[in-house]
């Protein structure tokens, strides 16, 4: 009786009924009522697979139940070669409730079929659904979670035999324990909705079969394994719609599909067909992802805006903006205030890294009146159900100003609102100046949207323009210079200038190279420094020089600036001799900065200071270390000078020091472009100070102040002269002496 009522219940069938879309709609259609990242993933590898679609206006309906019918649809897409078989299935009559005519005949017929695909004296019962007691199919009935995870169970190779227990329980463990139910809720009895269909569905496809190896990789030609950089390279047919692995390989999609970007920069399969194009992307599981604003990065360390930081491998893969590198490679490329994407394992640590955008902007909308988001629906396929981020931020309507420019991204159901706009000539169009689809401005050739169109065809050649750009830096939009509230403000960092020429890395991610007509005065100032990048002449940058904007004290601890509060993602520089480096609000330990040691500030549009450049004020860029005499000697060994030197751990010699320094002291000194010392920092002196002075590991209280203990903070051991760690100088000795900066850091610890 038991196993009776198990055939009547194992009863439930494949994909979705949907409404189908125009094959030119459906070929690019991202789902804008999905705001879960994981079901929006795992819907993108099945729409590219065939076997969901979604509905009319651009939606998947995730929570709608999954029917009988709809779920033998979506099973055929993930048989071996179901697809191709589904003519044989279209006219026979298998149950008396689904005729010919039904639309989901053919996927019904397929999936109960008991002889499928066997040959010869092969009696294995290959049917994974079938019909109720009284004959009929009943296509139209609700599928259940246990029943559906059952069916896939038996995709994967299993039988009633392999399962102990009562149906569904013997199932759903077994589903658990290799991983079909990942993410999902286990209760058996709730209807399967269309958003748990998707997830279960790319579980099937990740999930080794009974007999051993990959599902997914078995109902595929050929499969690839690597991380997937970019959905709009270029394809082997000349298209851009292909799909690449790493920084070589690209494979154009089966069926003339494009990829909505939503997989890009995961890691996980491509599985192709017979012809070598993609039948779709597995993504592997990543545990969960994080997006989070870049304040500043280190071959070993990630520090957001927020002060939050995450220790990553310097081989930890990553991609950014459509390459494949590995972060101790590619973290130098991103600038303070970038969104970053990090998937983090099951054991918390940083797996992968994704930066930039999902797939390249194909459309924008550009804002003309203040807290206005006229047009952002129609990004967004006509939903309403999307965040709003601002240069970075969450933002709301009332964060719009003129000539923001909006793009949507269907990876995060967002749109992305970025105020960059670059002044200068314009200088070439291409293919004509009516129509360009490419422009170029100081030099640098942008993309144009087909959507900047209507404003571009009124500018000429020669004319300064500003051009509007959308946040992967292609041209939403252009106006004559001058127009009101479209002023020009690009920045960037001045990485190479001579009085004749500059390279400069905009804080948009661009890097711009040209010529230009410094005085030597100015090539020393700008060198490794912030500047306005603009341009009034043809072929030539105007750089200048940023100061000013300071309103008063930096409060950290109220994170204000005078009056003025500091944006959640605020940049921040410290300016040294050698150029400036980004930080983090939490490196600064001081609860309050002066004026004086603010060189510039910026607002945004909501009176916010999100841009700091600060003096050195961590001290991190001096070279700390023993000060100690040194001797030349003659061929004789007479002493013919004697200078003072730094020592440091890693055996650092930095000789010829002259100026109020005392041997046997700790000091930092800050050197020049040319190597040579340009300040000496001679530090403060706590002595015998307690092991329970110590707070924490990174925290000591000297004279009633709290100081921060750095992590390249130098430890010595005075009496076995040699360079320790924290722990051995805890364990060497109860009391220490212990060197700080002005800025609240300890430098140097000494026991003996």
């Amino acid at each position: 009786m038991k196993r009776r009522i198990l055939s009547l219940l194992l009863a439930a069938c494949m994909t979705v009924s949907l409404l189908t879309l125009p094959a030119a709609a459906s070929a690019t259609t991202s789902f804008n009522d999905i705001s879960d990242h994981t079901t929006a993933v795992a819907a993108e590898c099945l729409r590219l697979l065939g076997a969901m679609d979604g509905y009319g206006g651009g939606t998947f309906n995730p929570e709608g139940q999954v029917t009988r019918a709809q779920f033998c649809k979506m099973a055929t897409f993930v048989i071996k070669d179901g697809e191709s078989q589904l003519s044989r299935y279209r006219t026979v009559t298998v149950f008396p409730d689904v005729k010919p005519s039904h639309w989901a005949a053919p996927y019904i017929n397929l999936a109960s079929d008991a002889s499928r695909g066997a040959t010869g004296e092969d009696k294995v019962d290959n049917s994974i659904i079938k019909g109720f007691m009284d004959g009929k199919f009943h296509p139209e009935r609700v599928v259940t979670v246990g029943q559906a995870v059952t069916i896939l169970m038996r995709l994967l190779g299993y039988t009633d035999a392999d399962m102990g227990g009562i149906w569904p329980d013997g199932y759903m463990a077994s589903a658990s324990t290799v991983g079909l139910t990942d993410g999902l809720s286990t209760v058996a009895s709730n209807p399967l909705t269309r958003g748990a269909a998707a997830r279960l569905f790319v579980n099937l496809l990740r999930s080794d079969a009974k007999g051993g190896g990959s599902y997914g990789a078995s109902i595929a030609a050929s499969s690839v394994e690597g991380m997937l950089t970019t959905s709009s390279a270029t394809a082997p047919d000349g298209s851009d719609t292909a799909m690449r692995l790493g920084n070589s390989t690209s494979y154009s999609i089966a069926g003339g599909k494009v990829s909505t970007g939503a997989l890009n920069g995961m890691k996980g399969m491509l599985l192709l067909n017979k012809a070598g194009k993609v039948m779709t992307f597995v993504p592997e599981i990543a545990g969960s992802s994080r997006t989070v604003i870049f304040a500043s990065g280190t071959a070993v360390k990630l520090t957001t805006a927020s002060g939050e930081s995450f220790t990553i491998n310097g081989d930890t893969a990553m991609v950014v903006n459509g390459e494949q590198k590995t972060w101790e490679t590619g973290y130098t490329m991103l600038h303070s205030g970038t969104s970053v994407t990090l998937y983090i394992g099951g054991s918390g640590g940083v797996e992968y890294i994704f930066v930039g955008v999902s797939a390249a902007s194909s459309a924008a909308v550009v804002v003309y009146e203040k807290g206005s988001t006229a047009g952002f629906s129609g990004l967004a396929n006509g939903s309403t159900r999307y965040s709003i981020y601002k240069n970075g931020s969450s933002a709301t309507a009332s964060d719009m100003r003129p000539y923001d420019v909006a793009v949507y991204n269907p990876a995060e159901n967002s749109i992305r609102v970025c105020d960059t706009r670059i002044t200068g000539v314009y200088e070439n169009a291409s293919p004509n100046v009516t129509n360009p689809s490419k422009i170029t401005l100081m030099g640098t050739e942008f993309s144009v949207l087909p959507t900047a169109a209507d404003t571009m065809s009124k500018l000429k050649l020669g004319q300064v323009i500003t051009l509007l750009l959308t946040e992967d830096n292609q041209v939403a939009g252009a106006v004559e210079v001058g127009t009101s509230g479209a002023s020009g403000n690009a920045m960037g960092i001045v990485q190479e200038v001579s009085s004749s020429s500059a390279t400069v890395n905009l804080l948009c991610g661009l890097t711009i190279t040209g010529k230009v007509s410094l005085k030597d005065s100015e090539v020393s100032r700008l060198k490794g420094q912030l500047a306005a990048v603009s341009s009034t002449n043809k072929g030539q940058i105007g750089l200048t020089y940023l100061s000013g904007g300071t309103t008063g004290d930096l409060d950290v601890s109220a994170k204000k600036l005078g009056s003025a509060l500091l944006a959640e993602n605020v940049t921040i520089y410290q300016s040294t001799l050698n150029g400036i480096k980004a930080i983090s609000l939490s490196q600064l330990s001081s609860s309050r900065i002066p004026s004086s040691g603010v060189l510039y500030a910026r607002t945004n549009w909501a009176g916010r200071v999100d841009l700091l450049v600060l003096t050195n004020v961590t001290g991190s860029d001096y070279v700390y270390g023993i000060a100690q005499y040194g001797e030349d000697l003659d061929s004789d060994g007479n002493v013919v000078r004697t200078y003072i030197e730094i020592v440091g751990p890693d055996g650092t010699h930095i000789s010829n020091i002259s100026g109020g320094i005392t041997s046997g002291t700790f000091v930092g000194v800050e050197l020049g472009k040319d190597g040579s010392v340009s300040k000496i920092l001679n530090l403060t002196r706590f002595e015998n100070i307690a092991n329970s002075a110590w707070s924490s590991l990174t925290s000591v209280i000297l004279g009633g102040r709290s100081y921060t203990v750095p992590s390249d903070a130098l430890y010595y051991n005075r009496t076995t002269r040699q360079w320790i760690t924290q722990d051995e100088a805890r364990a060497f000795a109860t009391t220490s002496t212990v060197y700080t900066d002005n800025s609240g850091y300890v430098r140097a610890v000494e026991v003996r």
